[in-house]
């Protein structure tokens, strides 16, 4: 399968807002297959559906709740994994089966008392179109649908399932100035450190 990317260059006027937008994100609102995943759903004989996600969207994931910030689902389809994955990686609430998103997303801003423009929304096909027009970082991965790219602020170089979750985290927070006391803390990390 091919990691490159499709997606267009954005007009420089969409960089003039990004790092406006990216201020403001405290959440991020995921899909899973074609976002978390590179779009391939294998069935085992059993019947089980089987997925792969990338480490680095992981630890991604991760660096993104150590500063403070959450991470949601919302998925048209419906899967074990996803659950085993999202408790694997502190993501809450999960919402499958959401045919149509953005009664799901309007739930989840109601439940967590959030505006839109605190949102960043990932997407990959049309089904995400009502939750990237309704948020405040509207971000396709580079593989998308390209119907998508005219309604997005940022296209990533990664495609779905290959980093790009990861890489629009590090986007976020380097916007914020927030990155560069990640790296460091791990760069601190030394076997003579106590505690």
């Amino acid at each position: 399968m091919s990691t490159t990317s499709n997606a267009p260059t954005l007009p420089h006027s969409y960089a003039l807002t990004l790092q406006d937008r990216c201020s403001r994100i405290d959440w991020l609102v995921l899909d899973v297959d074609g976002v978390l995943t590179d779009g391939g759903i294998i069935y085992a004989d059993s019947g089980a559906e089987l997925k792969q996600f990338h480490v680095r969207d992981g630890s991604g994931l991760k660096i993104w709740q150590h500063v403070g910030k959450r991470a949601a689902i919302i998925t048209g389809r419906t899967s074990k994994v996803v659950d085993i994955r999202a408790a694997e990686l502190g993501i809450a609430p999960v919402f499958q089966g959401a045919a149509f998103k953005l009664a799901a997303y309007r739930q989840f801003l109601k439940d967590n008392g959030l505006r839109p423009d605190q949102v960043g929304c990932i997407g990959d096909d049309v089904p995400d179109l009502p939750l990237l027009t309704n948020c405040g970082l509207a971000v396709a991965v580079g593989d998308a649908c390209a119907d998508l790219f005219g309604d997005v602020h940022y296209v990533t170089q990664a495609c779905g399932g290959r980093g790009a979750v990861r890489e629009t985290i590090e986007l976020i927070l380097r916007c914020q100035g927030r990155w560069q006391e990640v790296v460091e803390r791990f760069r601190r990390e030394t076997l003579n450190a106590k505690g």
